[in-house]
């Protein structure tokens, strides 16, 4: 079993079981956002970058039985040769509520803060009149953030508690903006 995995590894897999556009945007700002946040942490920020690629691989898989989100992801990536249990951990957890994980490392927090900003952030983008990620900021983000309506499906909470991995929130919002940015024209925002 490798305890690692490259990148050009973990898009081939993503490529295999991806194949929903809107999935594959988020997944990949799941990644940048990951990455932007190692560098600020002093983490790895390929190895955290490929946990943020990888961590809805079993989207289309599990369909609607959540249960199983993370735990097949997991399965798959064992099944190819992986143990990554730090990584392994941090995805089952991005899904706790409707598995039965619990968020409790810092990676942990980071990852399910990170998947869940997305949302916000691109649902933001999109009520601008030029829909460009150039006029996103903190303190918009965080204004809708306190609307329950709008991005209605995003958990606030697990933004929110990006704090437990000892980061404020107004710089967690700031990086994840700028990381978005810096693909915005793969994302086409």
């Amino acid at each position: 079993m490798k305890s690692t995995i490259t990148r050009g590894e973990a898009v081939a897999i993503w490529e295999e079981y991806i194949t929903k556009p809107h999935l594959k945007l988020h997944m990949r700002e799941s990644e940048i956002i990951m990455r932007k946040l190692a560098a600020h942490l002093g983490a790895d920020p390929e190895q955290w970058g490929i946990t943020g690629l990888l961590h809805d691989l079993d989207m289309e898989k599990v369909e609607d039985d959540y249960s199983k989100h993370g735990y097949e992801t997991v399965n798959i990536l064992k099944s190819k040769g992986y143990d990554i249990p730090e990584m392994f951990a941090a995805i089952v957890a991005h899904a706790e509520g409707v598995n039965d994980a619990k968020r409790t490392t810092k990676l942990d927090y980071i990852l399910a803060a990170s998947e869940s900003v997305t949302g916000i952030i691109s649902a933001y983008v999109m009520i601008l009149p030029n829909k460009n990620l150039s006029g996103a900021n903190v303190k918009s983000i965080k204004k809708r953030m306190k609307q329950a309506r709008f991005a209605a499906a995003v958990n606030r909470d697990f933004i929110r508690d990006i704090e437990k991995a000892d980061l404020d929130l107004d710089t967690f919002l700031q990086l994840a903006i700028e990381a978005m940015q810096e693909i915005s024209d793969e994302l086409g925002m």
